[in-house]
């Protein structure tokens, strides 16, 4: 008999065996594979060496810091997936669902890495929105930012994504600054361990970042506190008992939970037998069903379906499944797994023998699949059931079968089936197979209150379409009501998350020094030379040049509208430009404006500033008319480095007529070099 796999807790830079161990299965043979357990382990010295190490080195770092941190993980992983492939059979996936679990969470890493790059400033201290005037003269203005918690970020996971389920916490939590202690299912813990080991031997990552608990979580979330917070993920009766506990109500500890669902799919009335979108749901609908067996908290559970197209959705759906090759998942060919654990396996057929008094079956038991399965490790054959009177039903919308089994619900009409979808009391995820631009709508305004997604699909979105299974790191995954009311993932607000938001007031000057980005009524330096003639580093907020003014003139406006083509009346046309209530007259090109701007505040020599990338939040406020001169100031606003070599510099630009009044405001973006 093979060596069992020692699945070992991480505690204080440590590795610590299993004590009273328990064993863990193969999911294909029901043979032992592993063992773990973690009674005795010091889950409050975990706690604290993750708040007085793991935080405080973590929030030495800048956003992007973290973010490369997360880039160098991602790739470190991505050399040694196949090792998790191999170990993931074990827990029932097949080659398929590794797609989900392993590459799924390891691109959650890469997305998080890039947002991190891209929209988190090289900075500790992140901004969430813009200024508020408090004041008439804006000598007294506030704003919001956010700041790491001090506390460390508990993750309590699901069996049925060992990887993912771990790394798509831990990218917005470290992202944040956050140390986390990782607890992972128990039945699949085998392979989370193994691909924590991995991230620890990286060297990626500084001591005290990441600690992982293989097993009991003891009394540790009877002493967390205000700093801190839990993720959840899992069934709706572990999160209440959880989300229950006195200490994390009396400290008010921030509780994310994402559990049961009993997601809907729904088939538009435009989608008959025969269209491209009837095609796509049976698609997905059998794919729902099967990969990972069924057991994703976003899988379908509710097929809707309009009444008149139940008979051809129940025979072609059902011709589908009959022809899953179900079977061990390490073999070629294999659609379907089986379930992660026999516990799981009693749960599922428990529930399937729950829907019975509501439903008929379409395709159940081992007819059409491996009849060699039976008896061996915990598999559960696809399982397709109809009821044929939903609006009277109750398990068919509260009854959970975590397995590879979804119900055919047949609707009247786009209110109907959105009053179905809606019965589940909340769920992570609905889908909608429409054409119809109308129905779409419809079903985002009855439906998206229950819901944490939508998903539509149609020919126009085809193959390119992530599925509806698939949550995205760029969205929220989470849902209201049943589903937990959480929200993880979701961008940066994922990452938010883990910190805490702070209105700060103040002058001008103050609140430039502490967002390390100058606003108007900071002081200004005069910049000396050029500020384009300067490397990226040698800038500083608040350098500033003035330049101007300049005449506009009636030759210069109808010279660019001839060269441009914008003969826009305002700008040809006295009486008419009159006429209009915002202008005085004949007023110039607000482009023009720009393009005059430019020539006043650029620099013309080459030097470190190489590229001009655009321009962000531009107003113009007052018109200009001929006559009147245009003055400008150019100040640097921030600075995010790119790459070893360059930056980005965000420029406030500033434009003002001879009264001295705002007539444009934008920010202009630069790269320049060291």
């Amino acid at each position: 008999m093979p060596e069992l796999i020692q699945v070992e807790s991480y505690a204080m830079g440590e590795w610590v065996p299993p004590t009273n161990p328990r064993p863990l299965h193969d999911a294909a043979t029901g043979e032992p594979v592993a063992e773990a357990g973690a009674d005795g382990l010091d889950v409050l010295a975990m706690a604290d060496h993750a708040r007085q190490v793991g935080g405080p080195a973590l929030r030495r770092l800048t956003f992007h810091d973290r973010a490369r941190m997360l880039k160098a993980l991602a790739a470190y992983l991505t050399e040694r997936k196949d090792q998790l492939y191999r170990l993931s059979h074990l827990t029932g996936a097949t080659k398929g669902d590794n797609a989900f679990d392993i590459d799924g969470g390891i691109g959650t890493l890469f997305v998080y890495a890039s947002k991190g790059r891209r929209e988190m400033p090289d900075s500790d201290l992140y901004l969430d929105g813009g200024l508020e005037a408090l004041s008439r003269s804006g000598a007294f203005q506030g704003r919001h930012v956010c700041v790491p918690l001090r506390g460390v970020a508990v993750h309590i996971n699901a069996f049925n994504f060992p990887v993912w389920g771990m790394l798509e916490k831990l990218a917005p939590t470290l992202l944040a600054g956050v140390p986390a202690i990782v607890k992972p299912a128990t039945a699949t813990s085998f392979l989370t361990h193994a691909c924590f080991r991995m991230i620890v031997e990286s060297g990626v990552l500084p001591e005290g970042a990441v600690q992982l608990v293989s097993g009991g979580l003891g009394p540790l979330l009877d002493h967390l506190g205000p700093q801190d917070a839990v993720a959840f993920t899992g069934s709706a009766d572990t999160a209440l008992h959880l989300r229950s506990n006195a200490n994390l109500l009396r400290n008010a500890v921030r509780f994310t939970a994402e559990q049961d669902s009993l997601n809907a799919s729904i088939l538009g009335p435009d989608a008959a037998p025969g269209t491209p979108e009837f095609d796509l749901f049976l698609r997905e609908a059998h794919r729902e069903i099967t990969t990972k067996a069924g057991q994703k908290c976003t899988a379908i559970r509710r097929i809707l379906v309009p009444a008149a197209h139940m008979d051809a959705v129940a025979e072609a759906l059902s011709e589908r499944l009959a022809a899953t090759k179900v079977g061990h998942p390490a073999e070629e060919g294999t659609r379907m797994g089986a379930l992660a654990s026999a516990a799981q396996k009693r749960d599922v057929e428990a529930k399937i023998d729950a829907l019975r008094a509501e439903t008929t079956p379409v395709l159940e038991g081992w007819n059409h699949h491996a009849p060699d399965l039976v008896g061996r490790g915990y598999y559960v054959p696809p399982t397709l059931l109809r009821c044929d009177h939903p609006d009277a039903a109750r398990a068919v919308h509260e009854t959970e079968a975590f397995g590879p089994v979804s119900t055919l619900l047949p609707y009247r009409d786009a209110g109907h089936a959105v009053e179905l979808a809606n019965r589940g009391g909340g769920s992570l995820v609905a889908s909608v197979f429409t054409h119809d631009t109308d129905f779409a709508r419809e079903a985002v305004l009855g439906a998206a209150a229950w819901h944490g997604r939508l998903y539509f699909a149609d020919r126009d979105v085809g193959k390119e379409g992530t599925g509806h299974g698939a949550p995205m790191p760029h969205l929220i995954h989470g849902g209201p009501g049943r589903a937990g009311g959480g929200e993880e993932q979701g961008g940066i607000r994922g990452v938010l998350h883990y910190m805490q938001r702070t209105a700060v007031q103040g002058s001008p000057r103050l609140l430039a020094a502490i967002s390390r980005e100058w606003i108007k009524g900071a002081p200004e330096t005069p910049s000396d030379p050029h500020p384009f003639q300067r490397p990226f580093t040698d800038l500083a907020l608040g350098d500033t040049i003035h330049a101007g003014p300049r005449e506009v003139t009636l030759e210069d406006i109808e010279h660019f509208a001839e060269f441009t083509g914008d003969t826009f009346y305002a700008h040809m046309d006295e009486a008419a430009a009159k006429a209009n209530p915002f202008f005085p007259g004949r007023v110039a090109h607000g482009y023009l404006l720009l393009s005059f701007a430019a020539g006043l505040f650029v620099s013309p020599d080459p030097g470190p500033t190489l590229a001009n990338t655009g321009l962000e939040n531009l107003r113009f406020m007052a018109p200009v008319s001929p006559g009147d001169g245009i003055s400008v100031r150019l100040t640097v606003k921030s600075k995010k480095r790119r790459t070893p070599d360059y930056g980005e510099v965000r420029w406030d630009v500033e434009l003002t007529n001879q009264d001295g009044a705002t007539v444009a405001a934008y920010d202009l973006l630069t790269m320049n070099s060291e």
